[in-house]
């Protein structure tokens, strides 16, 4: 099955709302087995909408349009659909007396406005959205299925899983099923991944089984896709290959899954060893920290941090010399280690992880150029720095220096000696 997706909404083209519905439903489809070939993002123009999803429709097995729904005047989705099909809008009792009832719940004055929203197509069936006053509504024209949704995302998912989906999973039972499995690696290029770890993969790689490399913040995701005429089919191309990378790659990968973090990684390898850890930071302003208590339970393993952002602080606090202030500067060698040992044997923790560098924009010098961090660790017999060099985004080495920081624990956790990107361990 063939899929089209259509945003609607001139928001969404001046960037005044981002379109995080276009790769929601990519990701949904996909996971039903369904492929999208095109994602349109148009205005909110009659003649625009209705030429998009005839041509749309003509090209495809499924088009979902999201957006122009609402209750104003420039909502206008249902009317050029009712236009494109030669039809009238009608009103959905049942979507009128929900709407009605739920203004008088809260106390709201009810409009003329608000019952637009019962006004739907006559050749379509009601999607009824209980997360919202719009309904969705199908279509089943011209050898397609259209689905038009609420641009809300939170609307737009409720009808994709509680009434898109059990109509597609009839379809896509007769094509055949797709099956994706997710490893997660920290700290290695993609084409380091590609070329060094991994090499030529060309006899797994063909219609049936395929693999993509999918980068952000120093980690790199790999999805691999298997298809089939059955789900066990399909789920046995993909772990034939999945299995093939971990021969080739098993130490580097720290998730087996789409939604497991670095720092839940992290987390579950101190809980099995019974360990404790601080950090001190002073680039990245507490965000290491903050990522490794984003999970739930990390109580057991973290006991807190130190965001020593001024001298003042790293002297205090980290008992950082001023004297390796004085020479070498707060970025360096010296006070990553300091700062590193200091917070954990402050705190009384197992291991102290550090970071200090010049974040940017401003700030940089020939010496230490912009996007320059050290990064300390201490504890299990091991004090080592490592320096890194980053961007000019005050924001992207922020978050580059936390998985750095995370991903040089999780590899001393597991023993293995190489670290991210190649960096040198060095010590005093």
């Amino acid at each position: 099955m063939k899929a089209q997706i259509i945003s609607i909404g001139n928001e969404l083209l001046i960037g005044d709302t981002i379109n995080t519905n276009a790769s929601w439903l990519g990701q949904f489809l996909n996971e039903l087995g369904i492929d999208v070939t095109r994602v349109h993002t148009i205005s909110d123009e009659k003649e625009l909408i209705m030429e998009t999803v005839k041509q749309s429709m003509n090209e495809s097995d499924l088009v979902i349009t999201t957006g122009g729904l609402g209750p104003t005047h420039d909502d206008i989705t249902k009317t050029c659909i009712a236009e494109l099909f030669g039809v009238q809008l009608i009103k959905n009792q049942e979507v009128d007396d929900y709407v009605r009832d739920l203004f008088k719940k809260r106390n709201l004055p009810f409009s003329e406005s608000n019952a637009w929203q019962a006004m739907v197509p006559e050749n379509c069936e009601v999607l009824f959205n209980k997360a919202g006053t719009a309904p969705g509504m199908w279509f089943n024209e011209n050898n397609c299925f259209l689905a038009v949704l609420p641009g809300v995302p939170y609307e737009m998912k409720y009808l994709m899983k509680r009434r898109v989906a059990s109509k597609l999973g009839k379809e896509v039972d007769d094509i055949g099923f797709i099956h994706t499995k997710y490893l997660k690696i920290a700290g290695i290029g993609e084409s380091t991944i590609s070329d060094h770890l991994l090499g030529d993969l060309s006899d797994y790689l063909n219609e049936h089984t395929s693999l993509a490399f999918l980068p952000s913040f120093g980690q790199v995701t790999l999805r691999i896709t298997g298809k089939g005429s059955s789900k066990e089919e399909a789920e046995e191309k993909a772990s034939k290959l999945a299995g093939l990378i971990h021969k080739k790659a098993g130490s580097y990968i720290y998730a087996d899954s789409k939604e497991m973090t670095l720092s839940e990684s992290v987390g579950k390898l101190l809980i099995d060893k019974g360990l404790k850890i601080t950090t001190a930071e002073s680039c990245t302003g507490g965000l290491i920290s903050s990522t490794i208590t984003d999970i739930s339970g990390s109580s057991e393993y973290m006991l807190g941090g130190i965001v020593s952002y001024d001298n003042s602080v790293k002297t205090g606090q980290l008992g950082v010399l001023q004297s390796d202030l004085d020479s070498v500067g707060a970025v360096s060698k010296e006070v990553a280690l300091q700062m590193a040992r200091g917070v954990a044997e402050k705190l009384g923790s197992d291991i102290g992880i550090s970071a200090t560098g010049v974040a940017g924009p401003t700030g940089g010098t020939d010496e230490k150029p912009v996007g320059t961090v050290w990064i300390g660790f201490y504890g299990l017999g091991q004090h080592f720095a490592v320096k890194a060099f980053f961007s000019k985004d005050r924001l992207v080495n922020k978050e580059r220096t936390t998985v750095i920081a995370l991903e040089i624990v999780r590899r001393v956790l597991l023993g293995i000696e190489e670290l991210p990107y190649e960096l040198k361990k060095e010590t005093l």
